[in-house]
Formats: C-alpha cells, sequence, structure tokens
C-alpha cells in the first residue's frame, strides 16, 4: 500500500515571492535541505519535461539511502503552473528497496490570511522513509522556506544562515 504524506505552513511573505523559491535552484539549496542536511545540485532545468539530479548530504553520517551520508535524488519536473503550483517526480538512488519507487510531490502556494500557504503533498512514499521522518522533515523544509523568504529582502537569499 502507498503512502501520502501531507504538510502546510502559512508564510509572511507575497505568494509570488515563495513560488519563485519553489523553481529556483539557489533558493532551493538554501531552504530544501531539512535539519542537518546540506544540498548541491548537478545539474537543474526547471521546465516541464525537465528537472534535476540533487545531492543531499548529512551532517551525521550513517543514515544516507545512498552512501553513508548521502542521498542522490533525480527529478522530473512533470507540471510547473507559474505563481501556483510544482509538480515533480522523485527517483531515490538507493540499492535498499525499500526506497524505490517514484514518490510525486506537489507543492502548492495560494494566497493566505498573513502572505501565503504552501502546502505539500508527497504521494507514494517509499516505506523506508518512516512517517514520523518525513513528517519532521517536511515541517524543517517548510521552516526554512519561510525563513528564507521572509528575512531575505530580495528573495534571493542570502541572510539565511545554514547549519
Amino acid at each position: 500500500m502507498t503512502r501520502t504524506d501531507v504538510a502546510s505552513r502559512v508564510i509572511a511573505a507575497e505568494p509570488g515571492r515563495v513560488f519563485a523559491a519553489l523553481i529556483d535552484p539557489g533558493a532551493l539549496v538554501a531552504w530544501l535541505p531539512p535539519t542537518g542536511m546540506t544540498a548541491r545540485f548537478e545539474w537543474f532545468d526547471a521546465r516541464p519535461g525537465g528537472g534535476y539530479r540533487l545531492e543531499l548530504r548529512y551532517d551525521e553520517p550513517g543514515a544516507g539511502k545512498t552512501t553513508a551520508d548521502t542521498d542522490m535524488v533525480a527529478a522530473r519536473f512533470v507540471e510547473i503552473d507559474p505563481g501556483r503550483r510544482v509538480v515533480q517526480d522523485v527517483d531515490f538512488d538507493a540499492e535498499d528497496p525499500s526506497y524505490a519507487g517514484t514518490m510525486r510531490m506537489t507543492w502548492t502556494v495560494s494566497t493566505a490570511a498573513g502572505g501565503a500557504m504552501v502546502q505539500v503533498r508527497a504521494e507514494n512514499v517509499p516505506p523506508g522513509i518512516s512517517a514520523e521522518d518525513h513528517a519532521a522533515g517536511l515541517a524543517s523544509s517548510l521552516a526554512n522556506l519561510a525563513e528564507y523568504v521572509e528575512l531575505s529582502p530580495d528573495g534571493g537569499g542570502g541572510t539565511r544562515q545554514r547549519r
């Protein structure tokens, strides 16, 4: 049976500014990695049919899916609805079959009192990712996104300090 995890947060920033951070590689490496991780792109092409290859590196080795301290993911942009939604299919590079399969991530931005409502919906979550760990990771990424767009005067990062 497949699992779907959902997280959301109201962010005190204009929806357009929040959406821009969903498709900008410089922004993504600043806010997407949950606490305890950093990221770098091998390549990035933000358009439907495009995608990216991303290395997520753990601060503490031992939790990685690809190596002891990394998760490598390949993602394909299925849909980019400007200002509103980004849909991507994500595959982990892992030999462990519990991380196999394609997880669909849908990021939706809408207007809310006080700023923008951001919701992330992860469908077909690999069973190797515990619901508790995934909830914590999604909440951490949303908190990072809020900090990134709320603090950065140009919406382009630079003020957020990474761990």
